[in-house]
């Protein structure tokens, strides 16, 4: 009888070791890809001019995988790559937008996996009047605007990446889908006139 309390004290500080070391190998990784998996619990209110993302199709923001940049890369820029440039930061410039200048990162990245080269524009267009109202330097309110990314060109093949279907964590939304149900997975389920919205944005580039 004696012998039971020292030996419950010595086990104690054993599981706590195991505990302790269990949550090393798992949290500090899963730490480490906060970047790459976000959960977007809840949308943002929007309390200002700004527009924000609030996607309920999708409960979690996720950023582009590891083996995004295997994809083949787009072709040396043609004359039509550059005339749709052109159009995209004309239309950004004439409402000095902080995304003017980064059109032709757009056509590249329409090009790499395959999406229409105004969409993601026109979504930063809809979502943060093209980077005037925006947080994380997130344009296209992707996530509920909480993904942090380092730079315009990040976001923007982060989010063409996804809507292109090379994710396959979101690829089921939208993989071989049009643009019309891409933007119905992206909003159109919390806002029905999102879609037509944002194409109406595409027709005036």
């Amino acid at each position: 009888m004696t012998n039971k309390p020292k030996n419950s004290q010595t086990r104690i500080p054993r599981i706590a070791f195991v505990l302790a070391a269990f949550l090393l190998v798992i949290v500090n990784p899963i730490a480490a890809d906060a970047k790459m998996f976000e959960l977007a619990s809840s949308p943002l209110d929007s309390t200002s001019n700004s527009f924000v993302f609030t996607n309920s199709s999708i409960h979690s923001s996720i950023m582009a995988p590891d083996n995004a940049d295997n994809t083949p890369a787009p072709a040396i820029d043609t004359d039509e790559d550059k005339d749709q440039a052109q159009r995209l930061d004309a239309y950004f410039d004439k409402y000095d937008m902080p995304l003017s200048g980064y059109g032709i990162e757009f056509v590249r990245a329409a090009k790499k996996y395959n999406v229409d080269w105004r969409l993601i524009a026109a979504i930063g267009v809809r979502e943060s009047s093209g980077g005037k109202h925006m947080m994380n330097n997130n344009p296209f309110g992707w996530g509920s605007a909480k993904i942090k990314f380092d730079d315009f060109s990040e976001a923007i093949d982060v989010v063409t990446s996804n809507l292109g279907g090379f994710n396959p964590t979101t690829s089921k939304w939208y993989k071989d889908t049009d643009t019309k149900e891409k933007l119905w997975h992206y909003n159109g389920s919390v806002m029905a006139s999102y879609p037509d919205e944002v194409m109406n944005i595409m027709n005036m580039f």
